[in-house]
């Protein structure tokens, strides 16, 4: 099985940090974010090579750089942003995942421990096209408050809440069947995944969710969350047994 790792895109809410480096490349605890994410996708013995997506002549060059130069022996490739959207992307390298029924997508600033086997579990019992992953708890960033007459009865600093809808993740495993849903429309640069391919694919009950339960999950957009979230990132880390 392969997984991709998009570690694509401007990193416009990490700037001016992203001015100078891949998103992939802030780092944590002394790594760079990605080091994390591919030694922890190598760690299911499933998955047997990385396809690294990313603008390897501008900025994410260090990715590359950073794993050729490196005693990492496992099977790493790195293709080349198109600039074609999300779901472009898949579509240009289609020959590389030509072999494998499935594969896994990870959006590189997702960093997370999710339990990518009981997560394949889930997407053959479905027998979805797609599996993404997804949580209805969230911890706030902000206090809450019930309010009632102007007065408040309840204060509650940075709590722990139920969604009332289930939050979708950036991380996905596909069935290489999916390829063929992909259609551009005309004279359509830019692809994307989510408006162009999934929203379609749940209105036919393709789509399966695997729900991360109590898993800690963080998005990484910027250092300054990482600076938020120390501990979080810890505990994340503690849980990938890196």
């Amino acid at each position: 099985m392969k997984a991709i790792i998009l570690a694509g895109g401007e990193g416009t809410r990490g700037r001016p940090y992203t001015d100078y480096f891949p998103k992939a490349m802030i780092p944590l605890n002394g790594k760079p974010m990605i080091d994390y994410i591919v030694h922890y996708l190598s760690s299911f013995k499933f998955i047997n090579e990385i396809i690294i997506i990313s603008d390897f002549k501008g900025l994410g060059g260090q990715i590359k750089n950073y794993f050729q130069d490196s005693t990492y022996k496992k099977n790493i490739s790195f293709v080349q942003d198109s600039q074609s959207g999300t779901a472009g992307d898949l579509l240009r390298i289609h020959k590389k995942l030509s072999g494998t029924t499935e594969f896994i997508l990870w959006f590189v600033d997702n960093f997370s421990p999710i339990n990518l086997r009981e997560m394949l579990l889930t997407f053959k019992k479905k027998k979805s096209l797609a599996c993404i992953a997804t949580r209805t708890k969230r911890k706030e960033e902000t206090g809450f408050a019930i309010v009632e007459d102007n007065i408040i009865k309840e204060f509650n600093e940075k709590p722990t809440i139920t969604l009332k809808m289930s939050e979708c993740l950036g991380v996905y495993i596909f069935d290489r069947k999916i390829l063929s849903k992909i259609k551009p429309k005309s004279k359509q640069k830019k692809i994307n995944l989510s408006f162009d391919v999934l929203e379609n694919l749940a209105k036919k009950g393709k789509i399966s969710a695997f729900d991360i339960g109590n898993t800690p999950w963080l998005d990484i957009e910027s250092p300054v969350v990482i600076d938020r979230n120390q501990s979080l990132i810890k505990k994340i880390i503690t849980q990938m047994e890196l």
